[in-house]
């Protein structure tokens, strides 16, 4: 079966995006966060690409684990 990303709703700040995607490369959800963070430094790409996320990911279907 092939893996889907999902927005969190465990490691949920605001939309549940850094942490999905953070679940999705089994990775800590510090370092997605920390990635959006340099990107909104660098000029505010990170604050579109995660609107656009927001959006873009399903949240998680109730009753489903990974």
């Amino acid at each position: 079966m092939a893996k889907k990303i999902y927005r969190s709703a465990e490691n949920k700040v605001l939309f549940g995006v850094c942490g999905g995607i953070a679940e999705y490369f089994d990775i800590d959800p510090l370092i997605t966060r920390l990635a959006l963070a340099f990107f909104v430094l660098l000029g505010g790409s990170g604050i579109i690409a995660y609107l656009i996320c927001a959006l873009a990911i399903p949240r998680r279907p109730s009753g489903g684990a990974s």
